[in-house]
């Protein structure tokens, strides 16, 4: 190990951060300053990594989870020889930068993931993890391994502080995730002053609760901590390496929140600079050793890839029918042949049955879709038939992930298996506790990920469970994420084309909503509708050459309206808003064929009006506004008048 080259690294680590910081005039200078050797030591002697190729697939990963200290990670890229210039690091926190306030996943060379609100990054570590042993149980031979690298996260109190970190980490203790290695940065401080007054419990007994092994060291003793890293591989279980450290270390107020999340001010970096023996009249000073320093390390980094090159090339040869299933497994393309299933108009079944019979032709389809649900797999239908069974310890082939009772952290989960690539991940529950997961959703959102959700129980039809589980306004909150996608189908031959659409996204999350009621599957007037359901509507029942009314329905209410326009007598055209934000999106020449020239304009949809106000008068919105009530599913529904008998009241107004 050369020490003076990774010290050198680390003072240009804080010198980079701090003045960063000042010019900005934001930003958090504390964990820069505080854990600048963790940055040296791990992408200077610990990680196995290629600056040159940073999309390199058996690379080890780099989450930083406490996503504020920014700087920390930018730094050390620029130094390392990433793609961040100093005229990058220059710009950070400005509009167009390379160096946004926290890492942002496609921004950044070398940014593994955005980090998102503190948490959620160690969660993402735990997928990641998950897809390296997956992947490496499919595709390593006896003789070979072509899958085999580590995940590494730094978190702080924060993190370990918000849910769903323990949510993840005790999923983790529970999968043995043995290349999951954590550090976390021990400096006791938060905005609001030191931890203990909100933060007292003793981490180590709590990871260690969780199956994980524990090691402690401090901050500033690089080889310690490379020392530390090797014992942690050395396990068969997660490993939390617990760092002392001083936030802000160098500053005039180290050791304070005074620190944290403010910049050092001019006289702050003056001083800190000559208490670290750093030129105090440079700004974006960095110590010649390091450049050198990774200059010379960048040869031994290519070398590890041409390596791995070598090693592939070899397997490659050896495993044809192997590297063809690899090829497809990252770039997304069909794995085998299957027969998505069929419907007869008048087959009646739950959206959510449908949806279980297309989740399996997906799966036979593509091997590499993983998932399962948050312990709701038997009611939301995610059973996969041919999965090798539940993924575990013992299991690393298994298809199917069981994530127990935690939503936030399975959403995360997934979104750390897309990033990691190779894979693709669904995860499931009921729609009402989309609500748990709706932050990592929003960030798998701006991450441009393809995850996919199964959402069931989809309405005021749960019935008996009551308003607790009886979502009305979550479809609304859904569309409301940008880059997210809503399809909530009507029936049977609906829901197959929702999991086509969704297994062809490539840069956004789909959320699917299914109905735990049977609902008949209804003939369509437009012969060609699932290619015009790909615009998000299409036109089932046309309603003659003139039509008085048209209904704009989605999900359970598009069965609901054709029954209603029988009982009304009137000639109504019905068309099924499949995914109502993608209809939107249409040019008006189309939105205007679906919706055609009716005089009216009517909507039903079992949730809140929020959204539809547009489309139709106030008294033709046939919406709910209140919570549900709890009873058999028929009598909710006429409780709040929302039959067919109902609608068809509307219909004849």
């Amino acid at each position: 190990m050369n020490i003076n080259g990774l010290e050198a690294t680390a003072l240009s680590v804080r010198s980079l951060s701090m003045d960063a910081i000042q010019k900005a005039k934001s930003g958090h200078p504390g964990l820069p300053l505080g854990a600048a050797e963790l940055a040296a030591v791990l992408y200077g002697e610990i990680m196995k990594h290629n600056p040159a190729d940073s999309s390199w697939v058996d690379r080890d990963r780099f989450v930083l989870s406490a996503g504020h200290g920014s700087m920390l990670l930018y730094s050390i890229l620029h130094i390392a020889g990433y793609k961040v210039s100093m005229d990058d690091i220059k710009t950070f926190r400005q509009v167009g930068s390379k160096c946004p306030g926290h890492p942002e996943k496609g921004i950044t060379d070398g940014v593994e993931n955005t980090s998102g609100p503190l948490g959620q990054g160690v969660a993402l570590a735990v997928g990641m993890a998950i897809a390296e042993s997956m992947l490496a149980a499919r595709f390593n031979t006896a003789s070979r391994k072509i899958v085999d690298h580590y995940t590494y996260s730094l978190v702080g109190e924060g993190c370990l502080e918000e849910g769903v970190s323990s949510e993840a980490c005790s999923l983790a203790g529970t999968l043995k995730l043995n290349k999951l290695i954590v550090f976390y940065d021990e400096n006791k401080i938060s905005i609001d002053g030191n931890t203990d007054i909100t933060f007292a419990e003793d981490i180590q007994k709590r990871y260690e609760s969780y199956g994980w092994f524990v090691l402690r060291g401090s901050m500033y003793n690089m080889k310690e901590i490379a020392d530390l890293v090797n014992i942690a591989k050395n396990q068969d279980k997660p490993t939390l390496i617990i760092l002392k450290s001083i936030i802000g270390k160098g500053a005039p107020k180290q050791g304070t929140a005074d620190v944290h999340g403010a910049p050092l001010g001019e006289e702050g970096c003056v001083e800190a600079k000559k208490a670290l023996g750093l030129p105090e009249d440079k700004q974006f000073y960095v110590v010649p050793e390091a450049y050198s320093y990774f200059e010379e390390y960048r040869k031994e980094c290519a070398k590890a890839q041409a390596d791995w090159q070598a090693e592939f090339d070899a397997w490659s040869k050896e495993n044809p029918d192997l590297r063809k299933k690899w090829d497809a497994f990252w770039a997304g393309e069909a794995t085998g042949d299957a027969t998505a299933p069929t419907y007869n108009v008048g087959d009646s079944l739950a959206t959510r049955d449908a949806s279980g019979k297309s989740l399996n032709y997906i799966a036979d389809r593509y091997q590499w879709l993983v998932g399962g649900s948050a312990d709701l797999q038997g009611p939301n239908k995610t059973k996969v038939k041919n999965d090798d069974g539940t993924y575990s310890a013992e299991n690393r082939m298994g298809r199917t992930i069981e994530y127990g009772i935690r939503e936030f952290a399975m959403s995360q989960v997934m979104s750390g298996i897309n990033l990691h690539g190779g894979l693709r991940a669904f995860g499931a529950t009921f729609l009402v506790f989309s609500d748990y997961l709706r932050p990592s959703l929003r960030v798998a959102a701006l991450s441009k990920l393809p995850n996919i959700y199964v959402f069931t129980h989809d309405s005021i039809y749960v019935g008996e469970d009551g308003p607790t589980h009886q979502p009305i306004e979550t479809l609304a909150a859904l569309r409301c994420i940008p880059n997210v996608q809503v399809i909530r189908p009507g029936d049977a031959e609906e829901s197959q084309l929702a999991w086509e659409m969704a297994a062809a996204s490539k840069d956004h999350p789909v959320c699917m909503a299914f109905s735990r009621q049977g609902l008949a599957v209804y003939p369509k007037a437009d012969k060609d509708w699932k290619k015009t359901a790909l615009k998000g509507a299409y036109v089932v029942q046309d309603g003659g050459a003139k039509p008085e009314i048209t209904v704009l329905a989605t999900g359970s209410e598009v069965g609901m309206a054709l029954e209603a326009a029988k009982i009304s007598g009137k000639n109504v055209r019905v068309v099924s808003v499949i995914d109502k934000t993608l209809f939107e999106k249409q040019d008006e020449s189309f939105r205007s064929s679906i919706i055609g020239s009716s005089p009216r304009i009517v909507v039903a949809e079992a949730g809140c009006r929020y959204g539809w106000e547009g489309y139709a008068k106030k008294e033709d919105l046939f919406t709910l506004d209140n919570f549900g009530e709890s009873g058999p599913a028929a009598k909710v529904a006429e409780f709040f008048h929302f039959t067919a008998a109902d609608f068809a009241k509307v219909l004849s107004r």
